[in-house]
């Protein structure tokens, strides 16, 4: 059984998309999934990228692309009231559902996540936080410094993985000491059935990337 790490932050509909579509990209798979929340803020900050929605022709194409994706695979998509938004509520609540550093589970992610992308309400209402957070039945409180910390550790851990966007899908690598197997995107599903059914492809291609050099580099 193949363990899989699912990075994600609910403010990316590309996260939920992939989220969705999961089950059915793998089928036949065997794997293990540990659904793990990150700061999508904190990835960018320590990166030193911006946001689809901080540039403005690309924040139109990801809520068009984001619509047009969920309308081809069947995933009932709808943006929230207002996008972006502060995830940390939602965040905190995905943390304190686990306990003792265990990670959300798959139904509590499902229901976070449609509570973002489906009904198109506001994130930040209280009444529907609340709501939701009576649903879950978190077992830490939300607020509190252990469930604050989990979620650092979380970012943190991804960025030492070498995470830089939502949603990831990290895989092991071949031998225990190789690097993990990163994998970007919605649209990299296909490619982690891929490597999981053992197409031929990631023993000759997945290593020479990283060895092509670089021949002219942007000024920042």
């Amino acid at each position: 059984m193949t363990p899989i790490t699912f990075w994600f932050d609910p403010i990316s509909p590309y996260a939920y998309l992939a989220f969705e579509r999961l089950p059915e990209a793998l089928e036949g798979c065997s794997y293990a999934v540990s659904y793990r929340p990150v700061l999508f803020a904190g990835l960018l900050k320590h990166w030193g990228q911006l946001g689809p929605a901080e540039i403005a022709p690309k924040r139109d194409w990801t809520y068009r692309q984001a619509l047009w994706l969920g309308h081809r695979q069947g995933t009932a998509l709808q943006l929230p009231a207002a996008h972006p938004f502060n995830p940390l509520a939602l965040l905190r609540l995905l943390m304190a559902c686990g306990s003792e550093g265990m990670q959300p589970n798959r139904l509590q992610c499902e229901r976070v996540l449609r509570y973002v992308w489906q009904g198109g309400a506001a994130v930040d209402d209280a009444a529907r936080l609340a709501e939701l957070s009576a649903s879950l039945q978190p077992r830490g409180d939300q607020q509190s410094e252990p469930v604050k910390r989990a979620l650092r550790d979380n970012t943190e851990t991804a960025i030492a993985h070498g995470v830089f966007g939502v949603p990831t899908l990290e895989l092991p690598g071949r031998r225990a000491d190789d690097a993990p197997r990163i994998f970007w995107g919605a649209d990299a599903l296909d490619m982690v059935a891929a490597c999981m059914r053992g197409d031929p492809w990631f023993e000759s291609s997945w290593d020479g990337t990283a060895a092509l050099p670089s021949a002219a580099q942007r000024r920042r």
